[in-house]
């Protein structure tokens, strides 16, 4: 292994990462071949779509539409995935790595919901599989995980890692704009997709927490284990209730542990101003981890797009290469514990702000109050907002002090029954 003179790689997609990682290995070739130790050679690249052949620069021979010349060619030592998407993704990742092949991936999807098995397939053919690329573009946050932070007992990430939802909150917020003006004007400059609902309703994010909390835990985290709620509901009037109360609205991942039991959850919640994450707005990324050694540190940075993104793709595989050319083993190594549970969302203790629509009548608070307090709920704080004279309704905002989530949600079904309530606005988290 230390006589390795070429790195062979095959590249699964060329759409606007694959294309972007392309160009930068083939610019920075030399840069590259002198920090790996040996040159990294593109052999062979997947594409389906003709027209993106078409229009490219490359030499066609580079192009198979056939996977099978890339998982069979005995030249190609790194296989980079970026095609997305569950399917056919994780097929041809197994197949790659039963074939002795270690494998680059920025697919935050199919590492979520198949990494026990991409870790089992890897330590069983001697391979490894990268996955920086699947959280935070160019932050670094899996290589602290799997090495720096690895001496720490994690116990709390609170993570803003999706970039279209924190532009959004951010321009909802700064300029009073209600939810869809804010997302078309991110759509507008690229931010977001033609279709936005895994960003919107959170489950981009509950993919990435996933695979942080699966590293920081050592548990099986699946996506499906996670609540998510997306911000389509918030209204310009909440981010100014926030702002009045001390607050920010962030669309937050979280996930904490206590005595082996697990809770993970993304959606929107109420950051007071005084916190780091408060300040984090636009495009970028941050994540907060809580060590019992290392205390509470931060990461920041861009999220998202295809520099970024290309970076943490190609440190994946300075490094496989750096590693095949010293002869340094490449099995991944992550225990993942049985016993450890994830806790239900109907579990979770927190506060809350809730804004509703009422009757404008005496004795309006004292129903709300008791239902509240029937359910265990108590309220810190009450602001009776904007009264409608010509409607005789008024809207109503308060903040309650921690409580459980079943609880809470009783408390509300409640409300929402009593005949001086018009309806239940909206509903947040607070985080401390």
């Amino acid at each position: 292994m230390g006589k390795v003179g070429v790195i062979g790689i095959g590249i699964l997609g060329y759409g606007v990462i694959g294309s972007g990682v392309t160009d930068i290995l083939l610019k920075k070739a030399r840069a590259f071949s002198s920090q790996a130790g040996c040159r990294l050679e593109i052999i062979r690249i997947l594409e389906k779509d003709t027209s993106k052949i078409k229009a490219s620069k490359l030499d066609k021979s580079l192009f198979t539409q056939k996977v099978s010349d890339i998982l069979n060619d005995k030249k190609i030592d790194i296989v980079i995935e970026v095609l997305g998407g569950e399917h056919p993704a994780a097929e041809f990742i197994v197949k790659a790595l039963s074939k002795g092949k270690h494998v680059v991936t920025s697919n935050k999807e199919v590492m979520a919901k198949h990494f026990p098995e991409f870790l089992a397939a890897a330590q069983e053919n001697g391979v490894d599989i990268m996955y920086e690329a699947t959280v935070g573009g160019g932050i670094p946050l899996i290589a602290p995980f799997k090495q720096d932070l690895l001496a720490n007992n994690i116990s709390a990430l609170h993570c803003i890692i999706n970039g279209t939802t924190n532009y959004i909150l951010t321009r909802m917020s700064s300029e009073q704009l209600d939810f869809n003006t804010a997302l078309k004007q991110a759509q507008k400059l690229g931010y977001a997709e033609p279709d936005p609902r895994n960003d919107i309703e959170g489950i981009d994010a509950a993919y990435k927490l996933a695979i942080l909390a699966t590293l920081a835990f050592h548990a099986e985290i699946k996506p499906r284990d996670i609540y998510h709620e997306g911000i389509s509901r918030l209204a310009a009037c909440d981010f100014r209730y926030a702002n009045e109360l001390g607050y920010e609205i962030k669309l937050l991942a979280i996930a904490k542990e206590q005595k082996g039991s697990i809770e993970v959850r993304v959606h929107p919640v109420f950051l007071s101003q005084d916190l780091l994450l408060a300040s984090v707005d636009g495009v970028y990324n941050a994540v907060q981890i809580e060590g019992d050694l290392v205390g509470r540190v931060l990461f920041y940075g861009r999220g998202a797009g295809a520099a970024p993104t290309s970076s943490a793709i190609l440190a994946d595989v300075i490094d496989v290469a750096q590693r095949v050319k010293r002869g340094i083993s490449l099995t991944p190594t992550l225990h993942l514990d049985p016993r450890k549970r994830v806790k239900p969302m109907s579990e979770i203790k927190t506060r809350y702000y809730l804004r509703m629509n009422a009757v404008d009548r005496p004795g309006v608070l004292a129903k709300i109050s008791k239902a509240l307090a029937d359910e265990e709920v108590s309220i810190s704080s009450v602001i009776q907002k904007e009264s409608d004279l010509s409607k005789k309704a008024a809207e109503i905002v308060l903040m309650t002090y921690p409580a459980n989530e079943r609880a809470m949600q009783k408390a509300m079904a409640r409300i929402s029954r009593l005949d001086v309530i018009k309806e239940i606005s909206n509903f947040i988290r607070v985080e401390d």
